[in-house]
């Protein structure tokens, strides 16, 4: 039989000129798609269900008390009065008090618990025989619970049954020095957590960058402000938002050490909310809880928008 060269040249022109019909999307992916984001929403729905009704909820309420205000005879129902209620609640003097003392107890806990930190860390990052020994030691405190470091700090510095009675940290004739002891007590308990995660961010800066700023001539003052800092930044970000929000928090050692006193001077903004001897009004106490929220946000959220500019996130 005669090989036609023409005819079969222009049956491939044919097929390839031929218009081909689109695949459609199968029908198993789909399926499959469907399936995982229904997985996915079955994995998130106890997260869900847990926020809704410890977070949200609980917020709802809040917003709700500060707008109603609540009969004096529980036969009448509360009435709306819109945010002016919540507003005399944030003008308050209460709400003025309780922000001082948490801004000096933010103050004297944070800068000291980040410096500590750090040096504690720099001073365990060594290659040494025996050093996770006192690795473990530092970073003990961690599973240190609030009230037990409190009533460590009350067995030691207080002036009737303390160990160290010459110390008048606690006295009710010092109102001064009552923050300044509070607050060494969250620093103490704070420090391993700290300590954890610096010395868990040193481990992770590279040996060849130390080495090449030791054969630039740098000491080790400026190469710990020049390569440790900007590497371990990420870090000390995480840390400074952390305590400045347990700072904002702070309760059970107040009310350990001080109760409040002496004379108010620890009453914290939390404390004023959850002391029922302090403040009764269901009204007042969801407005300054609902202005600790929104406080809360806004400090952490200034916080990262300043600082983040100075973090160096490494490749």
């Amino acid at each position: 039989m005669t090989d036609l060269p023409g005819a079969e040249a222009g049956a491939e022109d044919l097929v390839r000129a031929a218009p081909t019909a689109p695949l459609g999307p199968r029908s198993g992916d789909g399926r499959r798609r469907l399936r995982d984001a229904l997985m996915a929403y079955l994995f998130l729905l106890p997260a869900l269900v847990t926020f809704a009704v410890f977070a949200y909820y609980p917020l709802y309420r809040l917003f709700w008390y500060a707008t109603h205000r609540q009969p004096r005879f529980r036969n009448r129902p509360p009435t709306y009065v819109g945010f002016s209620q919540l507003w005399d609640s944030l003008t308050s003097r209460d709400f003025a008090q309780g922000l001082l003392h948490s801004a000096t107890f933010m103050l004297y806990t944070v800068p000291l618990g980040l410096v500590l930190g750090v040096v504690l860390a720099v001073a365990a990052h060594r290659r040494l025989r025996g050093i996770k020994v006192f690795q473990t030691i530092f970073s003990s405190t961690v599973a240190t619970s609030v009230a037990v470091a409190s009533v460590v700090f009350f067995t030691l510095v207080n002036p009737e049954v303390g160990y160290f009675r010459n110390v008048t940290w606690l006295s009710l004739n010092d109102p001064t020095s009552a923050m300044f002891a509070v607050s060494l007590s969250s620093v103490w308990q704070n420090l391993g957590l700290t300590f954890i995660v610096v010395l868990a961010a040193l481990q992770a800066v590279p040996e060849e960058l130390n080495e090449a700023a030791l054969l630039d001539g740098f000491g080790p003052v400026r190469r710990f402000f020049r390569v440790t800092v900007p590497l371990i930044s990420p870090a000390l970000l995480f840390l400074a938002i952390v305590l400045v929000i347990h700072a904002l928090q702070a309760y059970a050692q107040i009310e350990i050490l001080t109760g409040g006193g002496p004379a108010g001077s620890t009453e914290t903004l939390l404390y004023k909310i959850a002391d029922p001897k302090n403040i009764r009004s269901l009204d007042l106490k969801a407005g300054l809880s609902i202005g600790l929220f929104v406080l809360t946000g806004l400090v952490a959220f200034v916080q990262y928008t300043l600082l983040s500019r100075r973090v160096h996130y490494g490749d």
